[in-house]
């Protein structure tokens, strides 16, 4: 796993009026301060990547939808820089995913419905100094393949 990566898999009570579920909470140490709370859909087949931060942290929910998210580590202090990590996460698999700054992260809708984010940041958006940084979806440095393989 990419150093500073933290993954939280989440717990639903069910039962026959629906389900109740945690996400976050303020005890768990996940956030090293809170920025922002935002959502964004995104269509079926669609890719949104590669960014990276230089201060943010980001903390990633799907709640409607499944993707696979694929990570690439930057930070030149970092013991796993170069390595990448992908996971599979939404509504059939509910977890938290912390992506600290420095790490490219992007995602790759999957399945036949769009796919919504709720994700929280550590600095709020400032449109006259973004902390976002691009990086194209098929950038040989990086060199991951989006495609399914058919197994």
């Amino acid at each position: 796993m990419i150093e500073g990566v933290k993954v939280k898999h989440l717990v639903r009570h069910c039962d026959d009026r629906g389900f109740f579920q945690e996400i976050l909470r303020d005890d768990e140490g996940l956030l090293r301060r809170f920025g922002q709370l935002s959502m964004s859909k995104t269509y079926p087949g669609v890719i949104k990547a590669f960014h990276w931060h230089e201060r943010q942290d980001d903390l990633w929910f799907f709640p409607a939808g499944n993707v696979q998210v694929v990570l690439h580590d930057l930070r030149e202090s970092s013991p796993t820089k170069g390595e990448t990590n992908v996971f599979y996460m939404g509504e059939d698999n509910p977890m938290l995913l912390l992506i600290p700054a420095g790490v490219a992260h992007g995602y790759r809708t999957l399945g036949e419905k769009p796919a919504v984010i709720v994700y929280v940041t550590t600095e709020s958006y400032d449109p006259d100094h973004p902390d976002e940084k691009r990086i194209p979806y098929d950038d040989p440095s990086i060199g991951f393949d989006w495609r399914t393989k058919m197994r």
